[in-house]
């Protein structure tokens, strides 16, 4: 036994006498400042970084050689809706495969009301990303009134302002709106206001998915400068873009009126996914006022002669000022009711019904699906142009707006697959349309510094180690709108806290991420 307990005593001291846990050998460092790269070596120590440099002689417990590919802080998703999957999917595969090593969750209006359990809950749990949250102005409106569609009284507008409160002194990084959804829809701007000046007390955020993202877009971003100017708070813009043929380009007006309210002083950033798809809800396709009360309402009101005449107008309405003539760019990614027709748009599933091919008839498939419960859908309505100028403008992270994916499940957006490698990938190797440093800037110290993770987003001495090493040359998204269920390619390593995730492009099962609580 005594040779054998000396082997391993010799084994462990000798463990503990290597230099660092981890070093990355020879690398092109991209530190996240939007700097030119350079070749250098990083080692990690104990989860953070202890040194960039040249270090030839350093030892380590594990070196990996990144000759020719990328060294670089892991991506941070601002942007994603991961609740009850986290714990379903703690390794959180598509996220880890597409480079992102921190979500911000809680976004639209939509995250959990108690926090704090929330956060000891992801304490026990343990993923592989690490997790922030906003506090979701929909889920506190309705903890408070339901989903009824009245003003706030001026106790429950305290009610409310008091879950905020209780909420950013549980970590939150701020207050999230979703201005489409129920029961936020049927708030006006000073019931935001004032939770807003709540969240900014406690140097919080305010995102909002805005009230508009289509003909009245310009209206809706206005509402959100105006919450940024009265309540004095940074105002993040979700998933900006502009919806429907009629509005392709007018990203040059929308673009303005961010930077307009920059010159003005109002700290105002945007977010962006890749494509020219979006995806929510189904029932986004009815009018907002018969969405109050709940499902059981719902169908009462489709089931209402008068009101169903109404609801069906207001959709033809809609999609008229969208210059589309059928519902074809309405597509299915899951409807519980009846699986077969995930992936087929709604045209497709009214002729499969076997009802005229018209619009109104398609418009009753809706109400129809609607009825049953509803689903979540893909909706095919921006043009390329409005993608890429938008990406060109430096005050625009990228953000997936996903969940952690089931793989195999549905026919989801790719865009919880390949938002960063389809970035990287696309639109900087092959399209050019920004560079390389520009696009990881983009995706590290910038929502770092928006969401105050003061210790994440730059690879330099004393960070958290978050770190990619990826081949620039190789790096794509496979994900596609047909077969979404495929991760990206070309990350070869993910480093969380110090930790290795992904080991030579396989995911390890590591689960070393922490919850981003918010700092004072």
């Amino acid at each position: 036994m005594r040779p054998l307990f000396f082997f391993f005593l010799l084994l462990a001291t000798a463990v503990d006498a290597q230099e660092y846990d981890l070093l990355i050998r020879n690398g092109k460092v991209v530190d996240g400042t939007g700097n030119a790269w350079y070749r250098a070596d990083v080692g990690i120590k104990n989860g953070k970084i202890a040194k960039i440099g040249s270090l030839p002689t350093a030892t380590a417990v594990r070196i990996l050689n990144a000759n020719g590919m990328v060294v670089c802080p892991g991506f941070i998703d601002v942007h994603t809706h991961i609740e009850d999957e986290e714990f379903k999917l703690p390794t959180a595969d598509n996220f880890i495969y597409d480079g992102v090593t921190s979500v911000i969750t809680g976004n639209c209006g939509l995250s959990n009301v108690n926090l704090g359990l929330y956060f000891k809950q992801l304490d026990s749990v343990k993923t592989s990303v690490n997790i922030g949250s906003l506090i979701g102005h929909n889920d506190v409106r309705r903890a408070v009134m339901g989903s009824i569609n009245r003003l706030p009284t001026p106790p429950e507008q305290q009610r409310m302002e008091m879950l905020v409160k209780q909420a950013m002194q549980d970590g939150a990084v701020g207050l999230s709106t979703g201005l489409i959804y129920v029961p936020g829809t049927y708030s006006k701007t000073d019931e935001i206001v004032g939770l807003a000046k709540v969240a900014s007390q406690y140097g919080g955020v305010y995102a909002s998915h805005i009230r508009n993202e289509g003909d009245d877009v310009l209206t809706a971003i206005e509402e959100a400068i105006t919450i940024g100017r009265q309540a004095q708070i940074p105002v993040q813009v979700s998933h900006f873009k502009v919806s429907g043929q009629n509005n392709w380009k007018r990203s040059v007006e929308t673009l303005a009126a961010i930077e307009n309210a920059r010159r003005e002083g109002i700290e105002a950033t945007i977010d962006q996914y890749p494509y020219t798809a979006s995806s929510t809800g189904l029932n986004t396709l009815l009018p907002s006022w018969s969405l109050s009360g709940g499902l059981d309402s719902i169908r009462a009101r489709i089931n209402d002669p008068v009101l169903h005449k109404r609801m069906v107008a207001e959709m033809l309405g809609s999609l008229k000022r969208r210059q589309q003539k059928h519902f074809t760019y309405a597509v299915v990614a899951y409807f519980r009711a009846d699986t077969t027709l995930n992936g087929k748009h709604i045209e497709e599933i009214n002729l499969l019904k076997g009802r005229k091919h018209k619009a109104r008839d398609e418009a009753e498939t809706i109400l129809e699906m609607a009825a049953q419960g509803g689903g979540s859908m893909v909706f095919h309505g921006m043009g390329d142009w409005d993608v890429e100028n938008i990406m060109r403008y430096p005050q625009n992270m990228f953000a997936s707006d996903a969940s952690i994916r089931v793989f195999g499940f549905g026919v989801p957006h790719p865009r919880g697959y390949g938002t960063n490698a389809r970035v990287l990938g696309y639109y900087v190797r092959e399209r050019k349309v920004i560079g390389l440093e520009e696009a990881i800037r983009r995706m590290t110290s910038l929502p770092a510094q928006k969401f105050k993770l003061t210790d994440r987003g730059l690879l330099l001495p004393n960070m958290a180690a978050d770190v990619l090493i990826f081949d620039e040359n190789t790096i794509i998204d496979a994900s596609t709108y047909d077969k979404p269920h495929q991760f990206s390619r070309g990350i070869h390593y993910v480093v969380v806290n110090g930790g290795l995730v992904v080991d030579a492009q396989k995911h390890t099962g590591l689960r070393s991420g922490v919850v981003l609580r918010r700092k004072d």
